[in-house]
């Protein structure tokens, strides 16, 4: 498991308004007028969130024409959904059970 990624995914989902982006996003590709619309703050406070959740990987851009188009990346999210399954989920892949050598048990 990759936790640095990971790490970076979540720190990018800490901010509400970036949630609040994704939640938008959920329910497919918006330009970044339809997402403005959403939020009392200007163009470029977007295109700060929209980079943070870019760079971690969570969102895809497109251009058109003069206008951005971002949808979710859904193979991201799912590796996010499976990894916060992983860590919080008694499993074989459980890391203690990988060391075996846990003085917990």
């Amino acid at each position: 498991m990759n936790y640095e990624e990971n790490a970076k995914i979540i720190k990018a989902l800490s901010d509400p308004n970036r949630l609040k982006i994704v939640d938008i996003l959920s329910c497919g590709e918006r330009c970044a007028c339809d997402i403005l619309e959403h939020f009392d703050f200007t163009q470029p406070t977007l295109s700060h969130h929209m980079k943070v959740l870019m760079d971690c990987g969570l969102v895809d851009s497109r251009k058109d024409g003069l206008w951005s188009h971002y949808s979710l990346n859904s193979t991201n999210c799912n590796k996010l959904i499976l990894f916060l399954t992983n860590v919080t989920t008694d499993t074989e892949e459980c890391i203690c059970k990988e060391k075996e050598k846990c003085k917990c048990k």
